[in-house]
């Protein structure tokens, strides 16, 4: 299984890039949130590996958190690597997470190949799953997190803690907790 590739690009356009590996160049599938993050000649990719019947396929992503949510994508039933990848070229994973955590059908429905159906399953398979893109995402993931459990254990409800949380700016547990409660009080 190949979970990473570092080489040289010789070949990149929105949705493929051609990265050699000593001699060796292997096509990567990447979304439009990786093509823009690449910005240098020389790249190290994380690579989902998909083997098929008939392909062998390398999918790659500039963050960590990305190929998580396109991992989580494809295991839910209808959802296959194109479909993982046009959500994932869409909208970020924070983005995503957001979607996910207010539930909202509308904004999944933009992706290209996601129609009421495909958009209900998703947002059922996922709920729950929104705070560990965020953590995944964030430099202040440790520090969102903690105010996440923090804010959970006062016994404020996952998708609301996570609605205030996406409207903070602080970058430390105490200020993130401050400000999302605030925004709990008041709504």
């Amino acid at each position: 299984m190949i979970v990473g590739i570092e080489g040289t690009i010789e070949h990149k356009d929105p949705s493929t890039v051609h990265i050699n590996v000593h001699g060796l160049v292997y096509e990567v599938f990447i979304s439009l949130q990786t093509y823009g993050n690449i910005s240098s000649e020389r790249v190290k990719l994380f690579t989902s590996h998909i083997i098929r019947e008939d392909a062998q396929q390398l999918y790659g992503f500039f963050e960590s958190a990305e190929k998580v949510l396109f991992e989580r994508l494809i295991k839910i039933s209808g959802v296959g690597p194109k479909v993982a990848l046009a959500i994932c070229s869409t909208f970020s994973p924070s983005e995503f997470a957001s979607i996910i955590a207010s539930n909202d059908m509308t904004g999944l429905k933009r992706v290209p190949g996601i129609g009421p159906k495909s958009a209900g399953r998703i947002l059922v398979e996922l709920s729950g799953f929104d705070m560990e893109l965020v953590a995944h995402t964030t430099p202040q993931s440790t520090a969102v997190g903690e105010a996440a459990q923090a804010l959970e254990s006062l016994g404020f409800k996952k998708e609301q803690v996570t609605k205030a949380l996406m409207q903070c700016t602080g970058s430390d547990t105490a200020t993130l907790v401050k400000e999302a409660l605030k925004k709990l009080q008041k709504g």
